[in-house]
């Protein structure tokens, strides 16, 4: 029981572009909820090599989560014939919020075909410092509204699309100086500050998205925890606060902004208040996460009342949209369908260029 449970919120990414033995038994097994899938995975130009790999988690575990972060510009993981979108700075830069949300559904449609069930998108980031490394053009836009406007429209079209959506990175990584893949960033600003730029794209969506996820970020004005760990961020201002009742992500714990052994974070993190672990590359560290989660569940009543809900939100969301892949045949109609809308950006970003 504490294995399926502490197994089912844990996200992990793949060895490669077929299912490995273990890999398929750990999600039979329910000891992962779900999967990620980067451009290791994916044969280039080959979508039946997606669709296959799709399909054989399905097969193990027939409601996992299959997840990808397929942003636009230089976030994306599927390349061609899948849609091609510029990064989403473009996307707000044409002022067409119906648009974004037409292309949202558009490569929502391509997605499912493929068995993917979740995007990690949209990026609801506020682009408010120009060295930033990290988020820059993959931000809406400079201002919380418009970037909650976009956003709202991003997740809208993907639904309709048929795919779970995922508003990153809470509460907010836009002004940070620092790549939180490489290290631990911080940003400054004080909580009026924080609550008027950060927070408030964040907040306005909070009732509009399937999910969120969390930033490797310190905020000092919250808390000195980043906000991955921190149960002031995680609980306090999402849940109590903004009054978000979706699944709220971790990011990648694998990341070097989190300065602690993945398993150490996984409890940390849940404790806080993440629903689900992401732990993206490697197999031993996915199951150092398991075997933690595990641990703590056994020992500690609060935690296992904490996995229970974290367990609940998991499983409602990802009955949301059941997997709805389609025959192999049939996948050159779902791509040819996103033609016209294709040749519409194309003409669109000509004419803004």
């Amino acid at each position: 029981m504490s294995a399926s449970l502490c197994g089912q919120i844990l996200v992990v990414g793949l060895a490669g572009t077929t299912l490995a033995a273990e890999e398929a038994r750990a999600l039979a097994r329910g000891e992962r909820g779900g999967v990620v899938l980067f451009r290791r995975n994916i044969v280039r130009e080959d979508v039946t090599q997606v669709a296959s790999l799709t399909a054989a988690v399905r097969a193990a575990s027939p409601d996992a989560v299959v997840a990808i972060d397929q942003e636009g510009g230089r976030v994306v993981r599927l390349g061609p014939p899948a849609l091609a979108l510029p990064p989403m700075r473009k996307v707000g830069d044409l002022d067409d919020v119906a648009f974004a949300e037409r292309l949202a559904a558009a490569q929502a449609r391509e997605l499912a075909a493929l068995g993917i069930t979740m995007s990690f998108a949209p990026v609801a980031d506020i682009h408010t410092r120009a060295e930033n490394p990290i988020i820059g053009d993959r931000a809406f836009a400079e201002t919380p509204a418009k970037v909650a406007t976009f956003a709202r429209a991003w997740a809208s079209g993907l639904a309709r699309g048929g795919v779970l959506s995922c508003a990153k990175h809470f509460p907010g990584h836009g002004d940070t100086t620092v790549d939180s893949h490489l290290a631990l960033p911080r940003v400054e600003r004080d909580a009026a500050g924080l609550e008027a730029i950060e927070i408030a794209a964040f907040r306005a969506l909070a009732r509009d998205v399937d999910s969120m996820m969390s930033a490797h970020v310190v905020y000092p004005a919250l808390d000195a925890q980043p906000a991955t760990l921190s149960h002031a961020i995680c609980t306090d201002l999402l849940r109590t606060k903004l009054g978000f009742e979706g699944v709220l992500f971790s990011d990648d714990l694998e990341m070097k902004a989190i300065q602690l052994p993945v398993g150490e974070a996984a409890v940390w993190a849940v404790t806080a208040g993440c629903d689900s672990i992401l732990v993206c590359s490697r197999a031993d560290l996915a199951e150092e996460a398991h075997v933690a989660l595990v641990h703590e569940h056994e020992k500690s009543a609060a935690f296992r009342a904490r996995i229970e809900e974290a367990h609940g939100r998991m499983m409602k969301m990802r009955r949301r949209f059941p997997s709805t892949a389609v025959l192999a045949n049939e996948l050159p109609s779902v791509f040819a369908a996103s033609n016209a809308i294709a040749t519409e950006l194309a003409t669109r970003l000509g004419g803004a260029a």
